[in-house]
């Protein structure tokens, strides 16, 4: 039997609070810091940077086309401006005002992003977006990030505000496991290898590198040794990691919380493609819309969940 490391969690959080205390803590760092919201001011948790920063809070109400074009003209000025709403008003509402204003003339513009993916939940199929990180992903001058767990998306949130460029930010509604010490270096583009392994590589973003992180465990029973890769920034991709990590492994399971067209795996693929083909699964929504549902009912039946990475790996080691 394969023996894993075994991960300390730290207790359970939404990664949207992270991003509140993060911001919190960029505004005190560096007054320059400013923030814009849709009317979504608690959902976000960015009450406390309002309250701490009244002058430097904005909200611009249900105007997220407008709040994206203020922002960028705020840069102007040097202000550094945190935008905040839906993951799904943060792009598909607003990808003209992103495209023209923030990315082409590259304003340094951080647009953050709640509420994303299936486990937002009960809201539905209209709310949940699955294609966001694909299409901001293809935003030239855009970096794209997806943190894992509360302490990463506050560490996250305050390295960005020190990053000169527009950023998407990525994150989520419901509480999840903390394994990310609080101490961590976050490093944009850089991954964190979670576990160490020889049979299969693993690499996630987001609510999936938990579930990676328990689909490694459930592999250990059967003998197979998974390494698992937290991909948390999806532009600038980590490639020298997963080109390393494929040359001892020699397969690879990707796994996300988004659209199996434009997302994680894709860009992975790209890269294997370009200078090591190697055998790849993926785990993430197959070309559908969501629906309403718990978190949890979600995952299992969109067929991203834990035991969907541990039959990824188990067929894509068959490839080898």
């Amino acid at each position: 039997m394969i023996e894993t490391a075994e991960i300390e969690v730290l207790g359970n959080k939404d990664t949207r609070s992270g991003f509140g205390e993060g911001l919190l803590e960029a505004g005190k760092q560096n007054e320059n810091v400013v923030a814009l919201c849709a009317d979504l001011t608690g959902s976000l948790k960015m009450n406390a940077f309002q309250d701490e920063f009244s002058n430097r809070f904005f909200q611009v109400g249900i105007a997220e086309a407008n709040m994206m074009s203020m922002a960028a003209g705020m840069t102007i000025g040097g202000k550094i401006p945190f935008t905040g709403t839906f993951a799904n008003f943060s792009t598909a509402r607003v990808y003209d005002q992103i495209r023209q204003s923030i990315a082409y003339s590259k304003k340094n513009v951080k647009i953050c992003a709640s509420h994303a993916g299936l486990t937002l939940g009960e809201d539905g199929a209209t709310h949940q977006t699955l294609e966001d990180i694909g299409m901001m992903k293809m935003l030239p001058n855009m970096t794209v990030i997806v943190p894992a767990d509360f302490n990463q998306t506050k560490q996250a949130t305050i390295a960005i505000a020190k990053h000169e460029g527009p950023v998407y930010l990525r994150f989520g509604r419901p509480k999840v496991p903390i394994f990310v010490q609080p101490d961590a270096n976050f490093q944009i583009g850089k991954a964190d290898t979670i576990l160490k392994g020889t049979d299969v590589t693993i690499v996630a973003c987001g609510h999936l590198v938990w579930k990676s992180i328990e689909a490694a465990k459930e592999l250990a029973k059967q003998g197979i040794s998974a390494e698992v890769i937290n991909m948390h920034t999806i532009k600038p991709l980590d490639a020298q990691a997963v080109i390393d990590s494929v040359a001892k492994t020699g397969c690879i399971v990707t796994a996300e919380e988004h659209m199996i067209n434009g997302g994680l795996g894709e860009s992975i693929a790209q890269v294997l493609s370009r200078n090591t083909p190697t055998p790849q699964e993926f785990v993430a929504v197959n070309d559908t819309f969501g629906e309403s549902g718990t978190p949890d009912e979600l995952l299992t039946k969109y067929n991203i969940d834990t035991p969907d990475v541990v039959k990824a790996a188990l067929d894509v080691i068959k490839r080898k």
